[in-house]
């Protein structure tokens, strides 16, 4: 009986250091940098200030350092510091931007929401100025950062305006941002929300706009039906982004007519970190809300395909049914296969083929696999006039199986008139179930005796978890920094950083597959 006690104290301790322990625990992962890749996604407060048709809307749901730490603690030792401090300076830069000094004014109080739009006076019109909504983490640091804000500007010779709007107390001054030298003033409009978030716009007219849709419903962003299917369906990301179709144009460098032959609504996506990988979700909203393109996938032979895959690559993807993609596509399409040069082999072969097929870029060249009779060889016949090629067979040398190559025939640089020098625009050979079609003869040799496979695309495909889709395409090093710096949003955000930001890439992946009532993308960008 005496024990009893004894072991009721004993539980009681257990109990209560596995509660400390789990409890520290909880508050280790809540306050972990690394929380940042798991946070799920919620209805931003600044939503509610957002027109409902605004070309262009940011939100970043989390602590402006918390990229800088998190930056540092999943960076190669040897490079933490220096990963850390283009992080810090992409930061600073993008504030700057909007006049506002990250280190002076807003690091001692500013929380875990920060957010931009662009305001526009109606749907498709030209953005007419910019809303910026500040979340404090604690009571007072929203009404002084804006005592200091105005008072540091009024000692610089701005006029300042205070006013009363909706039962609100707004701020405004003429010349509170300076453009470059001999440009006109910039004005600025204040309001403090709750004493906990603070709206800045590029003048009063804007800020009173957001005022407006704040009190209705069916003119602001956070009431949308469409993004709240968004927020539920993406569900986690620490960044999330809305764009219309004049602002994928004009700020992603996407093709305007090709968004309007493809009947582009909307886009919301989400971004949030992997390690050292930068995860992407989008969703894209089209008119009509369906997509008429449901190419089925071949599993079996997508299979086949990725594990018969030989040889180096710097660009591997895997296409279904690229013969049926719809117009608004065909760009991507050809985006994909530009690694082939001048040689109209491999557009003719994907105009026939009914899919699976598998598109790599290596330094011998491109290299397509297909099914054995998808697309039999003499479909491209028809087309070959045209182009000025021939189609013949070939035995390779020493013998093996037999190839047939296709030629382009001009006239050699030489002084006999008849003198005809041909080119290989491309053969094929074929393994099994499988045909292979390549630039060169090298490029098809590697292919049959290489025992080395591609494992940095084939990962990169595995990690995207998009099996089915008719796009799958995984870049490595060069080919990705190549794409980004010829990408006008990566020199914008390489220009607010102050340095190029292409070189730490190591590898960019893409997929998009058709739902019901929209497209779902995915991106993956990794760094090394």
């Amino acid at each position: 009986m005496k024990a009893r006690p004894f072991l009721a104290v004993v539980l009681a301790v257990v109990v209560a250091l596995a509660s400390c322990g789990l409890a520290g625990w909880w508050f280790v992962l809540a306050h972990s940098p690394l929380q940042l890749q798991s946070q799920g996604l919620s209805m931003p407060a600044a939503a509610r200030f957002v027109p409902r048709l605004t070309p262009l809307s940011l939100y970043w749901m989390a602590d402006p350092q918390q990229p800088v730490v998190y930056t540092r603690a999943v960076a190669p030792s040897r490079q933490r510091r220096q990963a850390a401090d283009t992080v810090a300076r992409l930061r600073d830069g993008a504030f700057a931007a909007a006049g506002l000094d990250y280190a002076t004014e807003l690091a001692s109080w500013i929380g875990p929401e920060t957010s931009l739009a662009l305001i526009a006076e109606g749907p498709g019109d030209a953005p007419q100025g910019w809303l910026l909504a500040l979340r404090s983490r604690h009571g007072d640091g929203a009404r002084r950062f804006l005592q200091r804000f105005w008072q540091t500007r009024s000692l610089t010779g701005t006029d300042l305006q205070i006013t009363t709007y909706r039962g609100m107390g707004l701020i405004s001054g003429r010349g509170a941002l300076v453009g470059p030298a001999g440009s006109a003033q910039v004005p600025l409009a204040t309001a403090l929300i709750n004493d906990d978030l603070v709206l800045i716009a590029s003048g009063r007219s804007v800020l009173e706009q957001a005022l407006d849709v704040s009190q209705i419903d069916a003119l602001n962003q956070a009431a949308t039906p469409q993004f709240q299917q968004g927020l539920q369906q993406l569900g986690q990301g620490s960044a999330l982004l809305t764009a219309r179709p004049g602002a994928l144009a004009q700020w992603f460098g996407l093709p305007a007519d090709q968004l309007r032959l493809g009947g582009v609504k909307s886009l919301i996506a989400a971004l949030r970190p992997e390690q050292r990988t930068v995860a992407a979700e989008a969703l894209v909203q089209l008119d009509g809300g369906q997509v008429p393109w449901r190419p089925l996938a071949d599993t079996p032979r997508n299979a086949a395909l990725l594990a018969g895959v030989h040889g180096d690559a710097d660009s591997l993807a895997l296409l279904q049914n690229p013969a049926g993609w719809p117009e608004p596509l065909q760009g991507l399409l050809q985006g994909v296969l530009a690694g082939s040069g001048a040689s109209p082999i491999p557009a003719l072969v994907a105009a026939a083929d009914g899919g699976p097929l598998l598109w790599k870029e290596a330094a011998s060249g491109w290299l397509m696999g297909t099914g054995v009779n998808q697309p039999a060889p003499e479909t491209l016949d028809p087309a070959l006039p045209a182009q000025g090629l021939l189609s013949a067979p070939l035995t390779p040398e020493g013998g093996g199986s037999p190839l047939r190559v296709w030629t382009h025939l001009q006239a050699a640089a030489t002084s006999q008139a008849s003198a005809l020098q041909a080119s290989l625009e491309g053969a094929r050979s074929t393994d099994g179930t499988l045909a292979w079609w390549g630039q060169t003869l090298e490029g098809l040799a590697e292919q049959r005796e290489s025992r080395q496979a591609p494992s940095q695309q084939l990962a990169q495909l595995a990690a995207m978890e998009m099996p089915k889709a008719p796009l799958q395409w995984a870049m490595g090093q060069a080919k990705a920094q190549d794409l980004l710096q010829r990408w006008s949003t990566w020199r914008l955000l390489s220009g607010l950083a102050g340095q190029p930001l292409a070189e730490a890439v190591d590898g960019l992946t893409l997929g998009l597959e058709p739902e019901p009532q929209a497209l779902h993308l995915k991106a993956r960008l990794s760094f090394g």
